[in-house]
């Protein structure tokens, strides 16, 4: 028997839980098995096997290493690493010899280690959720307990499910292994005497959540003031979460100080928590500091803080012209400030109703409240939309609508979000995220959506977010009591892209609208009906009777939505949502979505709710990968051909699995399909290629062996000349067809150019052996069937298509109206929009009535990673400093970038890679340094940590690398 037989898991019960004696009641909660059968270990229903993970940096340097590691047969290589390095606990363990006798030292002490199976990461999750539900009698029966603790079991091995990073880091370390560190400052309110309550220990409350939004008083060192928030915000890094902050009540630039003298503005200010911020991430934490910096537009200080990162990309190319590299931790980038946050401002309805007019807009002191400028309402916008189109800064946050679908508006208005924006709530709370694998309920034979499948996992996870909120322990004491007093949720949803895709939807269409618009729906009203549930026999949350008129009001207006309501019917909105169009929808599913609805306001009016916001739309970066979504969040696909990595080391590429799916269902036979698939990945096979072919090649001197080794390379080869070098066909073949050392040695040597082939042959062989990296101008596909396989930017070099900005934001108009809190996504746009493009679309943003948007501008920053197309073969790729200065100069280029070291990037959304290149020069740098580990690829579209472990996603461009989730 090993450490991680079933049997070994099922005893695995220590801390707390051992000899806890719990009470049951019948008002508790059932549940049903759906994913489970009685009488077997949910750990059977799974197959596994041993695998190793290997995290090396592109010269090939080991940086991070495990072996015979126990992983579920279905899960990709990226996942396996991401769970290998990332949420495996790395010490503290107790170890096991295979017969399951406890290892022990040399002193008879238990010998600890590593968590070397996710059975035992699993275990330590599920089992911690349900101790404390059953410690606190959340469940009518121990029965209803087990059940609710295998079904979560099966859905997180099966990668149906998963919760955001801080649980995996934290939850259940102290339940199952005894793990224990000092306090570290935090607090709990506790759950049975509802008394404030300083934690004694680190883990025997952990911290399981991702989003923070935190208050700052205009104060210099007191408590809750701009050094004090410092602390507090290195609290939440050390533990692998994020902040965030408006700090619109600090005094601007000029005003009066208490003591004499004159304030120095807030900019001061954020330049210190800028580098506080670059100091924990540069320290080894469990992830990079991620912080959101939010400004009201009224602020005496705005323009300053609109045009902060312009400026300093403006110092980055002096920098970089004077000969620094351009790389984010190069000395250019480490030298300027402002790279270590997103900022977004916070526009007001009156606000964009000066702009429509041309109208003045004041700015006012913060001490008093007095005028101290008026500007043209269009000239700061101008600014706002120069800056975003420049370098992606700021996002913009529409404060009507925020606080318009409030629901606790009696408690405090809403002021901010976490970094990723799509927790916004009252200031000094927290919420912990978890998201659902749409494509794990959805049937590619009949195309049909799970729905009750779907309800089941909803009600399941509202209850583990509510059971985290209970465990949990919080920063400071206002986060401890915000966090008990409203009890906010965050379940939310990765791979619709998938699903539409599969389904044969083009993300750009009405038909996609809808479809993502009754799923959300379907999901909040469940957890919204959950939510009440548990208030039946649990209670509400504290703070519901003071709101319990204006959050019935906004359950109200969600229904609305579901059912398309003529714009009258809507109580307190200015900005009217858009609403669920039957014509498009599924009819089961939006049925399914209605009844829901019906269900949670109903129950709601009858018992309260327990959480005052239950859903959101995160980015699901790490967790996205975990779960191996093809698309993350709410996003489209960014590339249909990407590299995978091997488990054995190395990659090959693959179509995204949803394409052979769609090209089945819209009617493509197997042949046909076949073609269009070999035609966008290649077939990896040079022996009948055009131009380039075995006997051309034999022909020039080349043996049979030395095609032989050509083709294995081709399986994992960018391009077909990365496969002609030195590494693949050896110094004896080189020099027989002629090749001296310092020819084949030069970096630019290109062999098959030097062979005589012209560049028009070298391509035509290339798309055959590599792949046109695109579907468009595949043979059989009909035109009309293009849409369906757009995705977020052009693919390959003769891609064309791509999703136009306003189709991302359409798509998040459909899915905001049933969301509590907000969207993390960020809108592509490509390299020639223009300011103007950037000011319909967050115009565009707010008549949608989302809460907060932000957008990227293909190509505006210097340190972009890659470009969707490769340049030709005989192209120069080499930039000089002047170069790359002037590049920069030209867009006005910033954005905060995103380190490669070996982490996950907590970093917020917008944020960009800090690397100029091509995709020749990365090929190259593959080709030679065998790169296992990374590749980094760039999208606004909010991948979060698409870094070393994920998917080789090799054309997609535009880095954003926020990993929350």
């Amino acid at each position: 028997m090993g450490p991680t037989d079933s049997k070994f898991i099922a005893g695995l019960k220590l801390g707390e839980q051992e000899n806890t004696a719990f009470t049951y009641s019948e008002q508790g909660l059932r549940f049903q098995r759906r994913f489970t059968s009685p009488g077997i270990s949910p750990f059977d229903l799974v197959e596994y096997e041993s695998r190793s993970s290997v995290i090396r940096e592109p010269d090939g340097t080991v940086v991070f290493e495990m072996k015979n590691i126990e992983i579920p047969k279905q899960w990709s290589q990226v996942a396996t690493d991401i769970i290998a390095q990332k949420y495996f606990r790395k010490a503290g363990v107790p170890q096991y010899h295979e017969d399951g006798t406890p290892k022990r030292n040399s002193d008879g002490s238990p010998m600890l280690g590593p968590e070397t199976s996710v059975k035992q990461t699993v275990h330590r999750l599920a089992g911690t959720w349900r101790y404390w539900g059953e410690r606190y009698g959340y469940f009518a029966s121990s029965e209803d307990a087990q059940i609710f603790y295998d079904e979560l079991v099966v859905m997180l091995l099966r990668q149906m499910a998963a919760p955001n990073s801080p649980q995996w880091f934290n939850t259940g370390l102290h339940w199952a292994y005894g793990i224990n560190s000092v306090a570290q400052g935090h607090y709990y309110v506790d759950p049975d005497t509802g008394v404030m309550t300083k934690s004694k220990d680190a883990y025997s409350h952990p911290q399981p959540h991702a989003c923070f939004i935190q208050a700052v008083k205009d104060d210099l060192v007191n408590e809750g003031g701009i050094m004090d928030l410092w602390v507090r915000e290195a609290r939440l890094f050390k533990y692998g979460s994020g902040t965030g902050t408006n700090f619109s009540g600090l005094r601007g630039r000029g005003e009066p100080l208490s003591g004499g003298g004159k304030s120095s503005g807030l900019m001061s200010w954020l330049k210190i928590g800028d580098r506080a911020a670059a100091a924990i991430k540069s320290g080894g934490t469990t992830r990079r500091a991620a912080k959101m910096v939010i400004l009201n537009l009224d602020h005496p200080d705005i323009e300053d803080f609109v045009n902060w990162k312009v400026g300093e990309e403006k110092k980055v190319a002096a920098l970089i012209a004077a000969g620094y590299p351009s790389d984010y931790e190069g000395e250019a980038y480490q030298t300027v400030s402002g790279q270590n946050s997103n900022n977004s401002v916070r526009v007001p309805n009156k606000y964009m109703e000066a702009v429509e007019r041309d109208g003045s807009w004041n700015l006012t002191w913060r001490t008093d409240g007095t005028v101290c400028r008026t500007l043209k309402a269009r000239e700061l916008w101008d600014q706002i939309a120069y800056a975003a189109w420049a370098c992606a800064d700021p996002g913009v946050q529409y404060d009507d609508n925020v606080n318009e679908w409030h629901t606790c508006p009696q408690s405090g208005r809403i002021n901010g979000s976490n970094p990723c924006s799509e927790y916004m709530f009252i200031d000094n709370t927290a919420c912990n995220l978890a998201s659902l694998n749409l494509a794990r309920f959805f049937d590619p034979e009949t195309l049909a959506f799970d729905t009750d499948g779907f309800r089941h996992a909803t009600r399941l996870w509202t209850v583990v977010l509510e059971i985290s909120v209970l465990m949990a322990q919080y920063p400071s004491k206002e986060i401890a009591q915000g966090s008990y007093d409203f009890r906010t949720l965050g379940l939310g949803y990765a791979n619709i892209g998938s699903v539409l895709m599969m389904s044969g939807i083009p993300y750009e269409s009405e038909e996609a609208y809808a479809y993502t618009g009754a799923v959300s729906a379907l999901m909040t009203a469940e957890s919204y009906r959950t939510s009440a549930e548990l208030a039946k026999f649990l209670g509400t949350f504290p703070k519901y009777e003071l709101n319990k008129k204006d959050m019935l009001r906004v359950m109200r207006n969600h229904r609305r939505a579901a059912f398309n309501a003529p714009e009258a019917d809507y109580e307190k909105l200015t900005v009217k949502p858009v609403g669920i169009n039957p014509e498009y929808a599924p009819a089961y599913l939006l049925a399914a979505a209605r009844e829901a609805w019906n269900e949670a306001l109903e129950m709601g009016e009858n018992y309260g709710y327990r959480n005052a916001q239950t859903t959101l739309l995160a980015p699901t970066g790490t967790i996205g990968l975990l779960m191996d979504c093809a698309t993350t969040g709410v996003e489209p696909d960014f590339a249909l051909v990407k590299f995978k990595k091997l488990a054995g080391g190395g990659y090959f590429k693959i179509v995204n699995e949803a394409v052979p799916v769609a090209l089945k269902n819209l009617g493509y036979t197997p042949s046909e399909s076949k073609e269009i698939i070999d035609y966008m990945k290649g077939t990896a096979n040079i022996t009948n290629a055009p131009f380039i072919n075995a006997a051309a090649l034999k022909a020039r001197g080349f043996t049979d062996e030395d095609v032989v080794n050509v083709n294995k390379a081709l399986v994992s080869a960018f391009e077909a000349k990365f496969a002609f070098n030195m590494w693949t066909l050896g110094e004896d073949c080189l020099k027989r067809v002629g090749f001296s050392p310092e020819e084949y040695n030069d970096p630019n040597f290109n062999l098959l150019a030097a062979l005589g082939f012209t560049p028009a042959e070298i391509d035509a062989a290339n798309e055959y052996v590599c792949g046109t990296m695109t579907i468009e101008g595949a043979p059989h596909l009909r035109p009309e069937h293009y849409p369906i396989f757009d995705c977020a930017n052009r693919c390959g070099r003769k891609g064309q298509r791509f999703i136009h900005w306003k189709g991302h934001l359409r798509m998040m108009g459909a899915a905001q109206p049933f969301l509590s809190g907000a969207i993390s996504k960020t809108i592509n746009m490509p390299n020639e929009a223009t300011v103007e493009d950037v000011k319909e679309a967050y115009h565009e943003s707010w008549k949608l009535c989302l809460k907060a948007v932000a957008l990227y501008r293909d190509g505006c920053k210097l340190s972009q990673p890659l470009s969707t197309s490769s340049k030709n073969s005989g192209d120069k790729t080499e930039e000089s400093p002047n170069d790359q200065a002037e590049k920069i100069t030209e867009f006005a280029d910033t954005k905060a970038a995103v380190e490669t070291a070996p982490e996950f990037s907590a970093e917020p959304a917008r944020s960009s890679v800090a690397m100029s290149t091509t995709m020749d020069d990365l090929s190259a740098a593959i080709q030679r340094a065998a790169l296992e580990s990374i590749c980094w690829i760039s999208s606004a579209a909010l991948i979060a940590s698409l870094f070393r472990l994920a998917f080789f996603l090799p054309i997609w461009r535009n880095a954003q690398l926020t990993d929350f989730l």
